[in-house]
């Protein structure tokens, strides 16, 4: 179901309807934003994991955008706009201990997330690791210092070893704070959230669900 955050954002919340749920479940989309895909995926988790899980929108008030514009204008919204959406996400889920996953875009968030101090376990998959060069702005988060942040929590990153968009270099430097990084060979950008995508990998994806899911919900 559709709730409205704090700030006036609109986000996915899903319960379990058979289970009490003892964790939460933050799910970040990609950059063309909350959309049925990802009501589906919140759904999903919900009724298969026993998780509460909430999707924020991440263009609040910019929803009708082209994904050329926000290709070129992710940084619109802020990151302190983003982060408070975020947490506040996590809050909406009821739970003390909430974990949070992200794809593409979203993936960059959930790193910088992890250094907020409200998540046990953070799942990038396959998120940009150094903010993008035109999506820089005053008070940007990085990603590599959110991770070593004295409040960061375990991380998680899946790589598609032909992704543009996490090259190697970002991937050791992300890999030398500590983070579990799963790589796929042979796989490309947005392989395992969207089956409609040509880059979709049915079996690398539920392999990397599997293992995602396993490290969100190890104590």
């Amino acid at each position: 179901m559709r709730i409205t955050l704090p700030s006036g954002t609109v986000a996915e919340l899903a319960r379990p309807e058979n289970a009490k749920a003892e964790q939460g479940l933050v799910l970040l989309p990609d950059i063309g934003g909350l959309r049925p895909l990802f009501d589906d995926h919140c759904a999903r988790l919900a009724e298969q994991h026993g998780l509460v899980v909430c999707a924020p929108e991440p263009f609040p008030g910019l929803e009708d955008t082209s994904i050329e514009w926000r290709l070129e204008h992710a940084a619109e919204v802020s990151d302190t706009r983003r982060l408070e959406d975020i947490v506040a996400a996590a809050d909406a889920t009821g739970c003390e201990r909430v974990g949070i996953i992200g794809f593409c875009m979203g993936g960059m968030f959930t790193l910088k997330a992890a250094g907020t101090g409200r998540f046990a376990r953070a799942v990038a998959f396959y998120g940009m690791i150094r903010t993008p060069d035109n999506w820089k702005a005053e008070g940007n988060v990085e990603p590599l210092d959110a991770v070593t942040a004295p409040t960061a929590c375990p991380v998680m990153e899946v790589i598609a070893l032909n992704d543009h968009w996490t090259p190697p270099d970002d991937v050791a430097a992300l890999e030398a704070t500590g983070a579990t990084i799963v790589r796929y060979a042979g796989a490309d950008h947005g392989f395992v959230h969207d089956a409609s995508r040509p880059t979709h990998r049915a079996e690398d994806a539920a392999d990397a669900w599997s293992r995602s899911i396993a490290f969100l919900t190890e104590l």
